[in-house]
């Protein structure tokens, strides 16, 4: 079985929006993609636009920085599982969900609960280079 998996650590964030159906919008301009095929230790590298969509979700207090934010890693909680620096492709979730995403050169986390969890990814996945072990 293949695995392919959004890498949250260098990812580009270009908007974070509040819908006015209560849910949470978060733009990848630039999610950096791992895909992994069973059997080879070889990996490689994509990138790809996308958005992680919460439904109504709770945010904690703070307002993001503004402008294009890289991401430095955090948590996506999709029920029993945590997924720690990377989210699965595909998701699609409901029940308990969030997320605790940091920003590099910033102190501000966006922490926030919701009820369903999804990813919407645009356009087809673009090639950056092939990860091969040491």
């Amino acid at each position: 079985m293949d695995s392919t998996s959004i890498e949250l650590p260098g990812s580009e964030i270009t908007a974070i929006h509040r819908g006015e159906d209560g849910g949470l919008r978060i733009h990848f301009s630039r999610a950096i993609i791992i895909k992994t095929m069973t059997g080879s230790r070889e990996r490689t590298r994509w990138w790809q636009a996308g958005d992680l969509v919460l439904e109504e979700a709770e945010v904690e207090d703070g307002d993001p920085p503004a402008g294009t934010l890289i991401c430095s890693g955090g948590d996506i909680e999709d029920n029993v599982f945590t997924y720690r620096d990377m989210i699965p492709l595909p998701l699609m979730s409901r029940g308990c969900i969030g997320c605790d995403l940091g920003f590099q050169g910033s102190p501000y986390r966006l922490r926030a609960r919701g009820s369903a969890i999804r990813l919407e990814m645009v356009d087809v996945a673009r090639y950056i280079e092939h990860l091969r072990p040491d």
